[in-house]
């Protein structure tokens, strides 16, 4: 099942700036991995025999080749919630539309790569859910143009390459999907506020109070002042990410049965996520699936205190885009350990090599071989551990 290559996954962003799919492949320096291979791998990690498909509402778009469909439809994966990709010029011809409309029969959404090719047949494009096309070759706006004349009006168009946000937004008002690779690892555009706003101010406290243990009536007092803070407490506690199975009906119940610990695990998860950054969202989702990714391979090799402080490392490790300054004068206003602002700044120290491994994930050039080899981590862990971060943070209620 390839257990020597990596997974990597890329988001897929609509025009609002939101995640609605994420792709899926073998990193690039994986020469001999193959679409079956990729498919079972995904299975055996998002699909549970007495749960079923465990992303919830989450999409995946997995490339593949005609070779490779049958045993890619064998698998458990549901067909709903899955796009395939294949080239275009590999599904000309009677034959290839006939395989097209078996596909989307099926229910599988068919995402063709390359649509603006010489030759693509119109009628193949009929059947397609997604058009996708190299957002950074040349003569884009022309090949747009030929592209949306083969669409259907239900059909998107997704571009890949985008690596600037103002390029993005260029699309998102043109009524265009992007592949979010790039673009996560390229600075927000000037933000109107930089810094914390008032429910940061707020969390921060919280977290003040928590790490210097706090009598339960000074938490109490904080949190009865901000009632969006005390919801999405409860919120998270009963959802079915956190796994509790208790229903909390007060405040001191929920810090009492979180603890301390817990709770600042919380806080930080809150505090990434409260930006008012308009290209914020984006950013959470990736904070989110990041920190529960780097917490579960430290859980291969270290304690579980701190493997609990690499999912704090994966969260913070964009809040400089998300709070519009840099990372050092983030972090000064924010009680973290020396090891954690080690991390952060540089990637090193006891938390750094776990990040750098989670953050190899989500590039397609990533070098995710060696960085897992220096932890003396196989492929199958890092794997297991991503799909298993991915399907937490889609069930996760903030």
């Amino acid at each position: 099942m390839s257990q020597s290559h990596f997974l990597v996954r890329t988001a897929l962003l609509d025009p609002a700036r939101k995640v609605v799919a994420h792709h899926f492949a073998w990193q690039r320096n994986a020469p001999g991995a193959s679409d079956d291979a990729l498919a079972l791998q995904l299975a055996a990690g998002l699909h549970d025999e007495d749960k079923g498909w465990l992303l919830a509402d989450g999409h995946l778009i997995l490339p593949a080749t005609p070779a490779a469909l049958a045993a890619i439809v064998a698998t458990p994966l549901p067909a709903s919630a899955i796009t395939l990709s294949l080239d275009g010029a590999a599904l000309q011809g009677t034959q290839g539309q006939g395989c097209a409309a078996e596909l989307r029969r099926k229910g599988y959404g068919l995402a063709l790569r390359d649509a603006d090719a010489d030759g693509i047949d119109a009628a193949l494009c009929g059947h397609a859910t997604q058009l996708g096309l190299d957002g950074a070759a040349p003569g884009l706006s022309a090949r747009l143009k030929r592209v949306a004349a083969l669409r259907r009006p239900s059909t998107r168009i997704a571009l890949s390459g985008i690596g600037v946000w103002a390029h993005y937004d260029t699309c998102a008002k043109a009524g265009l999907h992007v592949y979010a690779d790039q673009l996560l690892r390229a600075p927000a555009p000037p933000q109107d506020a930089r810094g914390l706003n008032a429910s940061q101010t707020v969390i921060l406290q919280l977290m003040d109070l928590v790490n210097r243990n706090a009598d339960l009536r000074e938490l109490e007092a904080v949190l009865k002042r901000d009632p969006a803070i005390s919801y999405k407490l409860f919120r998270y506690i009963n959802s079915v990410g956190f796994g509790l199975g208790a229903e909390i009906n007060s405040i001191r119940h929920a810090v009492t049965l979180l603890g301390y610990a817990t709770l600042n695990r919380w806080l930080a998860l809150l505090l990434a996520t409260a930006s008012a950054s308009e290209y914020a969202a984006p950013l959470m989702k990736t904070a989110i699936i990041r920190g529960r990714f780097a917490e579960l391979l430290g859980l291969y090799l270290l304690p579980r205190n701190e493997a609990e402080n690499l999912f704090v490392a994966g969260m913070f490790s964009m809040l400089d885009r998300l709070l519009g300054m840099p990372m050092d004068e983030a972090l000064a206003q924010i009680p973290l350990s020396e090891a954690l602002c080690q991390a952060l700044l540089s990637r090193e120290g006891i938390y750094g090599p776990f990040l750098a491994l989670a953050e190899s994930c989500e590039q397609p050039d990533g070098d995710s071989a060696a960085l897992a080899d220096a932890l003396f981590l196989s492929a199958e862990q890092v794997n297991r551990a991503h799909l298993a971060a991915l399907a937490w943070a889609q069930n996760l209620k903030l």
